[in-house]
């Protein structure tokens, strides 16, 4: 028998050898199995391994960046102590060096110790450090809302950290050689711009590769390096107690960051989906699961959530070929965020709410109590101090989920708020009020934590940084107020704080629940996904 004879009577009986091992196709091709990028990561990547935690760590060093850069105003714009130079016009029954006669005292430490004592910033003069201060947060909002629209578009969550990173490194010594308060002034406004960008971008970069069900303590894991860079700082100023000195030493970091880890860094591999490059995401994808131990199959391809919830219908041999380098880059901006009712009332929602929990957890750490004790070990207290309530809220923030939480932790602060308030300022009650204002500091400052978080979750990745800078520009903002508050003194403060916190926690109770709910791509793949349940509105 002929070979061609053999072959047509084994495909008449139906035993074609290829069948059992590849099972052909109508239209003659194998088509490519879509998956989200949740589904790739839960089946194939590994949701959380080696590779996620080695970038999560690396990537997160940037918040370390923004606690330095934020926090060093507190040991640069001090006002150091003082103390007698002659006998002559300087009584030790003066309150204040407004009250002696010029040149009968000097400062500790020198004149260029603080640039309050550089710049003459005491007596009538005093206002202008508030005024670096809010000027320095004013940049911080601006730059959330430039960098947080430049890392969803060309620029990318990678190439947006970087610039931010190296804006930080060069404003920081700049601002070390400002010749008089108005140069240290724009020097400040500068470096709070390039500042505003930085935990942002490092937060969406270092949580987005992270599977659902690890993103939440991954989220909230951020902000322990927030409070280490507070802590460095401590000691970097105990060494460095020239205020010029000072900022040299701590944009340091900074130059390291860029040299040391960036190159380090993988770009997002959703940002890559979103914008077209489909080809790039999936050897990152690659990479993860290698790195992992894990195996990608090649018969599965990245997509869209809207592509895989509409992906029904059969494509010709070409476009599967061309499929995956093809893609057209999505698009998003603030205006897509508020064009959809959807993302549109969330926005206003989160942007009120960080507002709110802004002014309570700036205006609390300003409002504190001065215990007397070392400058130094003061900072690195309170820093480590807000480390037991990320810790707390990162162990039951899967199991109570976003929105409860959210809730409970606003109120408890505005809780301790308000019966700090009816405390009185002397005696006792004194210490009442500080112990108050602690706890009021640490219920709020593991919402500040889970509003990241929950913010993120709320929108998908088309806008996900434009929405978030925008809510980043709200605590700003929240910033900028939070010491026109404090200058109110006695116990207005306290209950303008347990207001806003108690108000904070009503409007969270309008937003959904987003546990265990995947991080959608596209507007259209999450009005989708929400369409079918309407009941998450509530």
């Amino acid at each position: 028998m002929s070979k061609s004879s053999a072959l047509s009577t084994n495909q008449q009986d139906g035993g074609d050898l290829r069948s059992p091992l590849i099972p052909p196709a109508a239209d003659g091709y194998s088509k490519p199995k879509k998956v989200t990028m949740d589904q790739m990561l839960e089946k194939y990547c590994g949701e959380f391994g080696w590779w996620q935690l080695r970038h999560f760590v690396l990537t997160s060093l940037a918040w370390a960046l923004e606690g330095i850069h934020t926090m060093v105003m507190i040991f640069s714009d001090r006002e150091p102590g003082w103390r007698c130079s002659t006998s002559r016009g300087c009584g030790s029954t003066a309150k204040s060096v407004c009250d002696l006669e010029p040149g009968s005292w000097e400062w500790f430490g020198g004149i260029g110790s603080s640039t309050v004592s550089e710049f003459g910033l005491i007596c009538g003069q005093k206002y202008r450090v508030g005024l670096v201060q809010a000027l320095f947060f004013a940049g911080c909002m601006i730059g959330a809302g430039v960098f947080g629209h430049l890392s969803d578009s060309k620029l990318g969550r990678k190439g947006s950290l970087t610039i931010v990173c190296i804006l930080n490194a060069i404003f920081g010594c700049i601002t070390a050689f400002s010749s008089d308060y108005w140069t240290y002034t724009l020097f400040r406004f500068l470096s709070g711009f390039s500042t505003g960008g930085t935990g942002l971008c490092s937060f969406v970069l270092a949580t987005e590769p992270v599977g659902q069900s690890w993103r939440g303590v991954a989220g909230m894991s951020t902000f322990y390096f927030f409070s280490t860079g507070i802590a460095a700082l401590s000691a970097i100023a105990y060494f460095f107690q020239s205020w010029r000195s000072l900022y040299i030493a701590s944009s340091v970091p900074s130059v390291l960051f860029v040299i040391l880890v960036l190159p380090f860094l993988h770009e997002s591999p959703r940002w890559c989906l979103v914008r077209g490059k489909v080809d790039e995401a999936m050897k990152i994808m690659h990479k993860i699961a290698i790195s992992n131990g894990k195996h990608l199959p090649d018969g599965v391809l990245l997509a869209l959530d809207s592509e895989v919830n509409n992906d029904d219908a059969p494509h010709s041999q070409s476009e599967s070929k061309l499929e995956p380098d093809t893609k057209e880059a999505l698009n998003g901006s603030l205006l897509d965020v508020l064009r959809f009712p959807l993302t549109r009332f969330r926005l206003f929602l989160a942007v009120a709410i960080n507002f709110f929990c802004s002014v309570v957890y700036y205006g609390l750490s300003l409002n504190a109590v001065n215990l007397g004790t070392n400058l130094y070990l003061n900072v690195a207290l309170n820093a480590v101090a807000e480390m037991p309530a990320y810790l707390i809220t990162a162990l039951v923030l899967d199991r109570l989920g976003r929105k409860p939480l959210a809730i409970w932790t606003m109120w408890f602060s505005g809780a301790f708020c308000l019966a700090g308030s009816l405390m009185k300022g002397y005696g006792a009650w004194k210490i009442v009020r500080m112990v108050c204002g602690v706890l009021g500091i640490f219920g709020m400052a593991g919402s500040y934590n889970l509003l990241f978080v929950y913010s993120m979750e709320l929108f998908p990745t088309v806008v996900r940084n434009a929405a978030l800078g925008c809510a980043t520009q709200a605590s700003q903002m929240g910033a900028i107020l939070a010491p026109l508050v404090v200058v109110l003194g006695g116990g207005i403060p306290f209950a303008v704080f347990g207001a806003c916190g108690i108000a904070g926690g009503l409007l969270v109770m309008y937003l959904p629940e987003t546990l265990n709910r995947p991080l959608y791509d596209t507007m259209a793949g999450m009005e989708e996904a929400e369409a079918e349940k309407p009941c998450i509105l509530a």
